[in-house]
């Protein structure tokens, strides 16, 4: 979904070499480091890759504990995407400057299943997360019991996941943020409608097969961070969410549509609809606004 991802893929021996770079040495004197495994599971019936990035402070102090932040990528990218588009040198120079307190970044590779699981059932991938994943990530790193200490985050599918795990599960998150999230209010229209029809197919591929083949406009209603948005008991829970308005796959049509959700329920959050795309340089113009809304929010 990303044209960083597209480019990337054309490069595949530029970006194995550029991630084993990442994990073999510190990028700059001074820095954390990177480490990068995979976990088996049940419910994906595959062993998941991941990473996770940690502060100088973790080596240094083996008895200090941290807050986490679960990072997660869109469409077409990986878990290594924090390295290989360059953000891991943006979140240690914002570190170097006192803009981040130091926390944790897990980013787990998330394929095509939007982070939640699909409807055929062959692949669970939220239950992957939360009975899984996020135990023991938590436990093998160091990180600080409780909800104040636990927040997400994610671009474009990433977004949608993060969006969708916040208010399905708002006990485990004190804080959620999105950027360029895939909101789409009306499947069908998304699919179908106005759209040409040469990019139809494009859109229903975007979707993958989580939904069901052709995607069910039902099963992606009930999952919706929209509709989630609706009912779900969002106290306490930080929200930060934005998107260009020229998205490239209208998707900031269904982000003004979660705000007036969360307006209307008088859901305190914080929304932004800025001049931009889909696309590589509007993630990284904004991601910095997410990461210091994160680091605002984190116990000292």
């Amino acid at each position: 979904m990303s044209s960083e991802a597209l480019a990337l893929a054309r490069w595949p021996f530029f970006t194995y070499f550029l991630s084993l770079l990442c994990l073999a040495v510190p990028l700059h004197a001074a820095t954390g480091r990177v480490e990068c495994n995979s976990l088996p599971s049940k419910f994906t019936h595959r062993a998941v890759p991941y990473c996770i990035m940690l502060p100088p402070a973790f080596d240094a102090d083996k008895t200090r504990h941290f807050p986490i932040l679960y990072l997660l990528h869109g469409l077409g990218d990986n878990e290594q995407f924090f390295m290989h588009s360059g953000e891991w040198n943006l979140v240690e120079d914002m570190r170097e400057k006192g803009e981040l307190k130091d926390f944790l970044i897990a980013t787990p590779d998330g394929g095509t299943s939007f982070y939640i699981n699909a409807k055929d059932g062959k692949e669970r991938y939220e239950d992957f997360l939360v009975q899984e994943f996020f135990p023991f990530i938590e436990k093998r790193y160091r990180v600080s019991p409780g909800r104040t200490n636990r927040a997400i985050s994610g671009i474009s599918m990433g977004g949608y996941g993060a969006l969708h795990l916040a208010f399905r599960h708002p006990q485990l998150f004190s804080a959620v943020s999105a950027h360029s999230a895939a909101l789409i209010e009306k499947l069908p229209v998304f699919l179908g409608g106005a759209a040409p029809q040469s990019s139809q197919p494009n859109r229903a591929r975007i979707l993958g097969g989580v939904f069901g083949s052709p995607p069910d406009p039902v099963y992606w209603n009930q999952e919706s961070p929209i509709t989630l948005a609706r009912t779900a008991n969002l106290a306490g829970l930080k929200i930060y969410f934005d998107c260009g308005d020229q998205d490239d796959y209208g998707f900031d049509a269904g982000a003004t549509v979660l705000d007036k959700v969360l307006t209307t329920r008088h859901i305190a959050h914080e929304f932004h609809l800025y001049p931009g795309r889909h696309d590589a340089s509007y993630f990284a113009a904004h991601l910095p606004a997410s990461l210091e809304f994160h680091a605002r929010l984190f116990p000292r």
